[in-house]
């Protein structure tokens, strides 16, 4: 689930760092995640929005995009193009298997007195020390992680770009991301710094919420080992979320660390 500490940065940052904001979403949305053919091409949608998918916020800044192939090498995003309302770029799948589309980021938020005047600061987390002036009093700060995926691919699914990083919050998965089908169980593993984070709510919405009175949201909790286990009610596209918070900081000066991990998932009809 976003928190409200977190979606609060979203609007603003995603004027130059893609986050999250307070009953706002941040997303990309492939055109397709499993192609065929000899030269398949997707084409991305990024941006941060009230109704899921639907453009009508801001545009979400790709600088931090990775894009990793099929044989782990890194490929490129293509056409990249932001206007008002979304960020779009192309892939072309120039190897068979599966490609997984990262972006990751970090960043600290926090608030000082200054003068007797309270100040909100956001930033890189070598700038706080250097921005945030020396004589300012009752300095809380943040460390944030966020890391935003989706998965595509051309042919059989593979594994080898599904690799984890061991840094922040992950999702490792079980079930292939592009093999998930309505009404069939998936399963994920939730990974904080490589290790399961058990017991963390996910937040499980399928698109379309525009055209609905009800977001349709539903949520689980990983079990001991960071499992969750999704069955998919409907075919569609989903946008899953969670979030943690602990004091394993590497930030000098932050009391805690908040960790997100959202991802764009395709579910295909039996």
């Amino acid at each position: 689930m976003i928190s409200r500490n977190w979606a609060a940065l979203a609007v603003a940052a995603a004027i130059c760092i893609p986050f999250q904001a307070q009953a706002h979403r941040t997303w990309m949305l492939p055109s397709a995640t499993v192609l065929s053919g000899e030269d398949p091409w997707v084409t991305v949608d990024a941006a941060v929005s009230n109704d899921l998918f639907y453009f009508e916020h801001v545009p979400l800044r790709i600088d931090g995009l990775s894009i990793t192939a099929p044989d782990g090498s890194a490929a490129k995003a293509e056409n990249a193009s932001t206007g008002k309302y979304r960020t779009t770029f192309d892939l072309h799948l120039t190897q068979p298997g599966t490609y997984k589309l990262a972006m990751p980021g970090k960043m600290v938020v926090g608030t000082y007195e200054l003068n007797g005047e309270r100040k909100r600061w956001r930033g890189p987390a070598e700038a706080a020390a250097k921005e945030i002036p020396a004589d300012a009093k009752n300095v809380v700060l943040t460390e944030m992680h966020r890391r935003l995926e989706t998965f595509v691919t051309a042919g059989k699914p593979t594994t080898d770009a599904l690799k984890i990083t061991g840094q922040g919050l992950e999702l490792e998965p079980i079930t292939h991301p592009n093999d998930l089908f309505e009404g069939e169980p998936a399963k994920f593993r939730l990974l904080l710094d490589g290790k399961p984070a058990a017991g963390t709510e996910v937040e499980v919405v399928p698109g379309g919420v525009r055209y609905r009175s009800k977001p349709d949201d539903t949520k689980v909790t990983s079990d001991q080992d960071g499992v969750i286990t999704v069955t998919w009610p409907t075919p569609g596209m989903y946008w899953i979320s969670a979030e943690v918070e602990d004091d394993k900081t590497t930030v000098k000066g932050a009391a805690k660390r908040m960790a997100v991990y959202t991802a764009t998932l395709e579910v295909l009809p039996q």
